[in-house]
């Protein structure tokens, strides 16, 4: 795409994404909240892979609450699961020299 079509294209995209609710009268008042999203997102994993082989596992509950339970899956996956692994690192085994 040009970026004259994206220009064009992305706040009516943004317009339409900001019109969409969650209807209150859907939403059970025993649906997961914010400590269910953060146990999902940590267990995202298992869950994910689970969910390849079994037709009633999911990754995600629906119905939810809306907004806290997203909350609450954004910070298992980033804080406390997935996203928390620090076992990056990066080592320098040997120094390549420029010849002059």
């Amino acid at each position: 795409m040009t970026i004259r079509r994206i220009t064009a294209v992305l706040p009516l995209m943004i317009a339409l994404a900001a019109c969409a609710q969650q209807v209150k009268s859907a939403v059970a008042p025993a649906a997961p909240g914010f400590l269910l999203g953060v146990w999902h997102g940590f267990i995202f994993p298992v869950a994910w892979v689970l969910s390849l082989f079994m037709d009633d596992v999911a990754i995600y509950a629906v119905p939810n609450n809306g907004g806290w339970y997203d909350f609450g899956y954004f910070l298992g996956i980033v804080v406390f699961g997935v996203g928390a692994r620090k076992t990056h690192t990066v080592t320098r085994t040997r120094i390549i020299r420029e010849r002059r």
